[in-house]
């Protein structure tokens, strides 16, 4: 009844491909901002945006993330269980 959990993990080319990105993504908004053609409070707006948009990018990953883990966790506890039941009432040796 026991099942293999094989754990996932990523490619280093996976992790270079999502660095890369938002290097480059942040890269071209620092320079859009630069050659914008508005004033320093519409700039620092756009900044700021911008800044709080990535912040809540991660925090939306990291929930996400710990919501997975968690029900990963919750699942070993009742297979754990269920392997306890079944071993205690289907072994003949044990009643």
């Amino acid at each position: 009844m026991s099942s293999v959990n094989y754990a996932q993990s990523n490619t280093p080319a996976f992790y270079f491909l999502a660095w890369a990105s938002f290097a480059i993504a942040s890269i071209g908004t620092i320079i859009g901002l630069y050659y914008l053609e508005a004033n320093l409070a519409v700039k620092g707006f756009f900044t700021m945006s911008y800044l709080f948009s990535v912040s809540s990018c991660f925090v939306v990953a990291k929930v996400i993330r710990d919501k997975q883990e968690q029900g990963n966790v919750i699942k070993r506890i009742e297979d754990a269980r269920t392997e306890e039941f079944l071993s205690k009432y289907t072994d003949p040796a044990k009643l």
